[in-house]
């Protein structure tokens, strides 16, 4: 197959990536002027859940362009970071939706759920998790911390389970979409734990 249709260009990763917001600012435009919109009955709640939804496919976008790479031999593993970026920006517009849409800008509010809501909670800690990557998601972090930067965004695993977690504990009767992406996730990591296994072995025995 020709390189022009295995690379993807990453102006046209953004305008992919960017899409999704388009389309909801669009949504939000017709329930505002009082047409018909795919957000339903409840828009507010839909626009939350979009947005979340969003963030964790991105994120595990990210998390199978290794695996594309040694498997399929598809090497898209410059648009990581691109990606990733995405991940978190999505899952900011998912809090700040929540924020401004379902607690109407209650700061106390979000104190509340997060101390009394347990998967209000894992999320927060997942957006928390995933700031520092996001920060440092640029070629002069990676130059400065080295080593440490690939064990600091070694945190994308521990984040994908706890957003499998907060999407679990969020659910409220069909469970078909979170156990979708939790046998996603459960491929992925499977993967990696192989795949660090196999370097493992390779290095006991070249020493």
């Amino acid at each position: 197959m020709p390189s022009f249709f295995i690379r993807i260009p990453r102006p046209l990763c953004f305008v992919v990536s960017i899409a999704p917001l388009v389309y909801c600012l669009y949504q939000i435009s017709l329930v505002l002027k009082g047409e018909i919109s795919s957000l339903g009955v409840d828009p507010a709640e839909s626009i939350v859940h979009y947005f979340g939804l969003c963030a964790l496919i991105f994120l595990w976008v990210t998390l199978t362009l290794s695996p594309l790479r040694t498997l399929l031999g598809y090497n898209h593993v410059y648009l990581r970071r691109q990606l990733g970026l995405f991940a978190f920006f999505y899952g900011v517009c998912h809090l700040m939706a929540y924020w401004v849409l379902l607690l109407e800008f209650d700061v106390a509010g979000v104190v509340d759920d997060v101390i009394e809501r347990p998967y209000i909670t894992v999320g927060m800690l997942a957006l928390f998790l995933m700031l520092p990557l996001a920060i440092t998601s640029n070629r002069w972090s990676q130059k400065k911390l080295r080593l440490k930067w690939k064990k600091l965004h070694r945190l994308i695993y521990p984040i994908s389970i706890l957003i499998i977690i907060h999407f679990f504990w969020q659910t409220r009767s069909d469970f078909s979409e979170p156990l979708m992406y939790s046998a996603l996730l459960l491929l992925l990591l499977t993967y990696r734990i192989v795949s660090l296994v196999r370097n493992k072995r390779k290095e006991s025995l070249k020493t």
